[in-house]
């Protein structure tokens, strides 16, 4: 077709030159020119990659390069009649005017395939009827997918964008229909049964009034994963990905966390080249750890955890393989000072995350023996085997039940910052806590905890109309918790930011709305020594800001483990949680589920 195109532009430029008198033009001199033409046009789009599929048919960067051929054309052509004017009888004024002519033809020919191809778009007969909501960069992108993939399951029927600019616009011959406040009207117009959002950064305020807007028009609502989940590799998510990996919106994007913004270069300086340890490392909280670490290239990467299962599971979804055959997998309990001083002698990290803990509030106030055992020993078999190993930077996971402790566990963890403290001062290097709420998805939290009294049929269980907590996603948790350990001091409890405090009723009936269920709520009271509203501050404790917009800092009480005495301890935990919490000898074991 380009060969064409030049010998239409070409014949046409000597016809224009010549005012249309055919007696001057020299046949023999045009077929030479035009069999330059068409041969250097070869050599140049070969050359330039033009014939050789390295651009998207029609798209702007395959017409910068069209250009730029017909360009090289333009000048050997003119060289050649320039030189050989005499001998062909050809002006050469010629191949200046033939390439407006033959770059213009071959842009039109590409421009009329690319309108022939995407205005005839075919689907299957199941497709659905897509509204997509935002008509920007994704927007555009979402929309060519669908109408360029004949399997595709959405049939874009409309867009949606709140900039009122935007009101006349197409893409893909799919025009803007309406703002976000016409949602509604312009779902019933046109059927729609899918809504995708397909807009960067969208807050959980905005999810939650879109959701809410279309409540019980019989409408999906779906939205895109983040482009870093997208683009990173992932044994566990389907291997298609990219712009259709579209999933229903969860309760995690109405609870809602913005990006953070890891400061990679401070972290990776302390982290890239180093033996990191990592305990609990078959957890939530652990295993999310494990996969941001191994991203800053340390030296080895060190897996412990008592859950040999747990375990396996993170190196799955670290290596591709569950073969438990690493000498960096570690099966050991840190209630073991004796295998822990061990392993940290065979292996000598230098970097220590402890995350390894026990954490159901309910459980722990029956058995605060165990809690005991784990959280406070443990963590001190954790420290002094760090210490004679030298451990440079030491990372205590806390949470926010330490602040202003009311609990067995807020006891055990409390306890677990003031011997890292102690040991901060002991050793003189960067031993930190890192204190924050509940994390999303974890396992045995709220969530999953209400999703499966929502498939059981109900009822789903609150603590308290009015009882709020702060939620955090694992990933997001996970990477403050590593930029805390670059800039924590010796010392130091590191208070993540949470945000705003969300109440626990709102969020099991949004669930069950979600679900489309009649479930019933039961309000089962607090239990004792179950705070209405959690802090990330303690009563006797001041927060500063530590140069992170969402990282502050206060400090926590040396306690020296030579004044460790459980029966006081067990004391403190019965007179602070007060005359009607359960004990181990009272306790029935009847724990209602929920927050």
């Amino acid at each position: 077709m380009d060969s064409l195109c030049w010998i239409v532009a070409l014949m046409l430029a000597v016809l224009l030159r010549y005012e249309l008198d055919v007696k001057l033009i020299n046949v023999t001199g045009l077929v030479l020119l035009i069999a330059v033409a068409v041969a250097t046009q070869l050599i140049a789009g070969w050359y330039m990659a033009l014939y050789r599929g390295r651009y998207t048919f029609g798209s702007i960067q395959e017409a910068r390069v069209l250009i730029a051929v017909t360009l090289i054309v333009a000048v050997v052509t003119s060289v050649f009649l320039s030189i050989l004017i005499n001998e062909i009888h050809v002006a050469r004024s010629v191949a200046i005017i033939a390439f407006p002519f033959a770059a213009l033809t071959m842009a039109a020919v590409r421009y009329a395939k690319r309108l022939y191809v995407e205005g005839k778009p075919v689907f299957g007969e199941e497709a659905q009827k897509t509204l997509v909501y935002g008509a920007g960069f994704l927007g555009n992108s979402l929309v060519n997918r669908m109408v360029q993939d004949p399997e595709s399951p959405y049939v874009p029927v409309g867009l949606v964008d709140d900039d009122t600019s935007k009101k006349h616009l197409r893409l893909s011959s799919v025009g803007v229909l309406g703002g976000g406040d016409e949602l509604p009207d312009i779902i019933r117009r046109t059927k729609s049964t899918v809504v995708v959002l397909a807009m960067a950064h969208l807050s959980a305020k905005r999810i939650r009034e879109i959701s809410d807007s279309v409540s019980g028009l019989g409408v999906k609502v779906l939205v895109l994963p983040p482009l870093q989940e997208m683009l990173s590799p992932d044994t566990n998510r389907d291997s298609r990905g990219g712009l259709t990996d579209f999933r229903e919106i969860d309760v995690a994007d109405l609870i809602g966390r913005t990006p953070v913004e890891t400061q990679v270069e401070q972290v990776a300086g302390y982290i890239r080249g180093k033996r990191v340890l990592v305990t609990g490392a078959g957890g939530s909280i652990g295993s999310e750890l494990c996969r941001q670490l191994q991203g800053f290239d340390p030296a080895a990467l060190i897996m412990l955890d008592r859950d040999e299962s747990g375990l396996q599971h993170t190196q799955l979804s670290i290596e591709g393989h569950g073969l438990l055959d690493n000498e960096d997998i570690v099966l050991a309990d840190i209630r073991d000072a004796d295998s822990m001083t061990r392993i940290f002698a065979d292996r000598r990290p230098e970097v220590v995350f402890h995350a390894a803990a026990l954490k159901h509030a309910p459980l722990l106030q029956m058995y605060p023996e165990e809690g005991w055992k784990t959280n406070v020993i443990g963590s001190l078999n954790v420290l002094q085997a760090a210490r004679r190993v030298g451990v440079e930077t030491y990372v205590n996971v806390s949470t926010d039940k330490a602040a202003s402790p009311t609990t067995a566990l807020g006891h055990s963890k409390r306890a677990a910052e003031k011997l890292t403290s102690w040991m901060a001062g002991e050793t003189g290097k960067r031993y930190v806590s890192v204190r924050f709420g509940n994390v999303i998805g974890s396992r045995g939290s709220m969530l999953p905890l209400f999703t499966d009294q929502i498939n059981k049929g109900g009822p789903v269980t609150v603590t308290h109309p009015d009882v709020t907590r702060f939620f955090m996603t694992i990933p997001e948790a996970c990477q403050l918790v590593i930029q805390a350990g670059a800039i924590g001091h010796g010392g130091d409890v590191l208070i993540l930011d949470m945000g705003e405090p969300v109440r626990i009723m709102d969020v099991a009936e949004r669930m069950i709305a979600m679900s489309g269920k009649d479930i019933k709520i039961k309000i089962t009271g607090l239990r004792p020594s179950e705070k209405l509203h959690e802090q990330l501050t303690g009563d006797d404790e001041s927060k500063d800001p530590d140069g992170h917009a969402k990282i502050s800092h206060t400090h926590a009480q040396p306690l020296d483990p030579a004044e460790l005495d459980l029966d006081l301890w067990l004391q403190r935990c019965r007179d602070e949680a007060g005359p009607d919490a359960p004990s181990i000898d009272e306790s029935d074991g009847d724990v209602a589920a929920g927050a």
